[in-house]
């Protein structure tokens, strides 16, 4: 894998981890890197294999979950001519591939336990043997691994070898999630707007407008620093006024004429004419003071925003989850029944 990557960040949680990385770089153990999707753990991998006396070998890289369990193992060890269905000439493995260098397995933990017991083997002894051929093979290999599960969990599940976690755990370098990088969001928005303004021809960076920054700096960022990318990116090269940009999509999926999901099959409703008068609630506040449906809607959908509201601390971002809508959209409500200020 050869390509220049750069690590964005000034937070003390990110800086940390960095360090940890880097200081086990050095080491030729095992290292374990953990993190949600979107952290950036391909990133440190290529991190500690250019910081670490293996720099001018090869860095090669294998994600796990690609593969179907059947082929995993042949990737891994590789085979031998014949040694099953369509496998007509000799390939290496993975393993092979990386003599002298780094091995990265992402997604550690999709592994099927066979796999698991080969691999064990392979990082106890340093052998491997093709997939048809009993005789072995002796690599040296660095094996960075990467997942975005607990693996004790896995462990107690009997999904996930202890022995293998133990030895692939000679350090653990945790990633943090984008929404404990205090400051990162903004750094990380500008150096990808930027050059998103670079790539598109602009000549001046007209910087965030002040409803875009309030998007970016209280979303909770669930697919972390790719999904940022993403959004700021979309965000630039949609922008057509002058000043400052400020407008963001988050859910670019968001449309009124999105295609519905079919619902579940389920037992057959008998339709009456009849609608019995519990079914439909009342709003709680001043319904029979008004007459027209345009207020009564209006009450009503303003008492349903309070009570969410209250109902999530005034969490803004939990309220808009909890009613089904994007950030965007609840804030839009919220403007028009005038509770933005709500619970401050």
């Amino acid at each position: 894998m050869e390509r220049t990557t750069q690590v964005i960040g000034q937070s003390s949680a990110f800086l940390d981890a960095l360090e940890r990385a880097s200081r086990a770089a050095a080491l030729d153990r095992p290292v374990l890197v953990i993190g949600e999707r979107g952290t950036g753990k391909e990133l440190v991998a290529e991190r500690l294999h250019r910081l670490s006396p293996r720099w001018d070998q090869p860095l090669v890289v294998m994600n796990c979950a690609a593969l179907p369990e059947t082929l995993i193992e042949a990737e891994l060890f590789g085979h031998e001519a014949g040694a099953f269905t369509g496998a007509t000439k000799a390939r290496v493995g993975r393993f092979e591939e990386a003599h002298n260098g780094t091995l990265f397995l992402d997604e550690l933990g999709t592994l099927s336990m066979g796999a698991q017991e080969r691999l064990l083997r392979a990082v106890e002894y340093g052998e491997v043997a093709r997939i048809g051929s009993s005789r072995p093979i002796r690599v040296d290999v660095r094996i960075v691994a990467a997942t975005n599960e607990h693996l004790p969990d896995r462990v107690e599940r009997g999904n996930f070898r202890a022995d293998l976690l133990d030895r692939l755990s000679f350090e653990v370098v945790t990633l943090p999630p984008l929404r404990h990088r205090g400051g990162d969001v903004m750094v990380l928005a500008e150096f990808y707007g930027r050059r998103m303004a670079s790539e598109i021809g602009w000549t001046d960076w007209p910087g965030w407008g002040p409803h875009a920054l309030d998007i970016l700096e209280n979303y909770d960022w669930p697919g972390n620093v790719r999904e940022l990318r993403n959004v700021v990116e979309r965000a630039v090269y949609r922008w057509e006024a002058e000043g400052p940009i400020d407008s963001i999509e988050l859910d670019p999926f968001q449309s009124p004429y999105r295609p519905r999901t079919a619902a579940p099959a389920s037992a057959p409703v008998a339709v009456t004419d009849e609608v019995p008068a519990n079914d439909v609630a009342a709003p709680a506040m001043g319904f029979d003071e008004a007459r027209d449906f345009k207020t009564r809607v209006a009450r009503f959908e303003r008492d349903l925003l309070s009570r969410a509201l209250a109902e999530h601390r005034f969490n803004q971002r939990a309220t808009a989850e909890g009613l089904g809508l994007t950030y965007d959209q609840l804030r839009h409500a919220l403007k028009r029944h005038e509770l933005l200020g709500a619970g401050g």
